[in-house]
C-alpha cells in the first residue's frame, strides 16, 4: 500500500471519529437541559435543524431559539445515539444514525422517542460541524403504553 493511500485511509478514520465525537456532544448538551449556546457552536452558521413537527429552524439564532423553546415542552431526555453509518468526502460528510430517547414532557409524563437522524457535516479550519440535521420521529408514545400499541401521537 502506497504512503498516499495510508495517509488518506488514515484521514478518513480520524474524520469519522472526530464526527462521532460531535454527535456525542451534541447529545450530551441535549440531555443538559437543551443547553442552546453549547449547541448552536456544533453547527456552521447557516446550518439547517429540521425535524417533522419540530418544525425547520435555519441559522445559529433560529437553532438557539429552537433548542431554548423545546425544553418547556421536553422537560427531560436521555439521548442514546446508535447504529452511525458516516461517509465522509473530502471536508464534507453525511451521516445516519438511530435515535432511543427516554424523555419526559410538560405535564410529567414518561415517553418513549425513537427515530433516525440524518445528518450533514462541514469541515471548517479543521474542525467538523453540522450543517444540516433532519430527524425523523418513528415512534412518540407514553411510556406506559409502549410503542406496540401506540407509535405516535
Amino acid at each position: 500500500m502506497a504512503l498516499e493511500e495510508l495517509e488518506r485511509r488514515v484521514q478518513a478514520l480520524e474524520d469519522i471519529e472526530a464526527i462521532k465525537k460531535l454527535k456525542a456532544l451534541y447529545c450530551l448538551y441535549c440531555d443538559d437541559n437543551f443547553n442552546a449556546d453549547a449547541l448552536v457552536e456544533l453547527f456552521v452558521t447557516d446550518a439547517v435543524w429540521e425535524g417533522d413537527d419540530l418544525g425547520r429552524h435555519e441559522g445559529h439564532e433560529a437553532i438557539r431559539s429552537f433548542y431554548r423553546a423545546i425544553v418547556g415542552r421536553l422537560t427531560f431526555a436521555i439521548h442514546y445515539v446508535a447504529n452511525p453509518v458516516i461517509q465522509v468526502q473530502g471536508d464534507r460528510a453525511h451521516g445516519t444514525w438511530y435515535l432511543l430517547e427516554p424523555g419526559t414532557i410538560e405535564n410529567n409524563q414518561a415517553i418513549w422517542i425513537m427515530g433516525r437522524y440524518t445528518d450533514d457535516y462541514i469541515k471548517v479550519d479543521g474542525r467538523w460541524l453540522f450543517s444540516k440535521v433532519t430527524l425523523n420521529i418513528l415512534v412518540r408514545t407514553p411510556y406506559e403504553d409502549g410503542w406496540a400499541k401506540q407509535r405516535g401521537f
